[in-house]
């Protein structure tokens, strides 16, 4: 099941520098792991803001909220989903 996912991050003003490379470090190999997987099918950041729009491709809902809540970000996330299924008047045999 597709699920398109927009995550806007709010890393705290008093976070030490440090701290947050070291998030954003693990933050990206996991989200690189689950590419290489197929579950994050797609990553876009969204220009000028701390947010990325991405489609995840999981079994259903339960699948989408245990990988999203093991983010390194995850706590400082706010996240709205999106379920997606074909649209009758797509010309693509695929969800590419």
């Amino acid at each position: 099941m597709l699920f398109h996912v927009r995550m806007d991050v709010h890393l705290p003003h008093t976070m030490p520098e440090a701290e947050a490379a070291e998030l954003k470090r693990v933050e990206k190999a996991k989200a690189q792991a689950l590419q290489a997987e197929g579950k994050w099918r797609h990553l876009w950041r969204i220009a000028g803001q701390y947010s990325n729009v991405s489609i995840f491709d999981v079994a259903d809902v339960d699948e989408l909220h245990a990988l999203v809540s093991t983010l390194p970000l995850f706590p400082f996330m706010t996240i709205q989903v999106m379920p997606l299924c074909r649209h009758p008047s797509s010309i693509h045999q695929d969800d590419r």
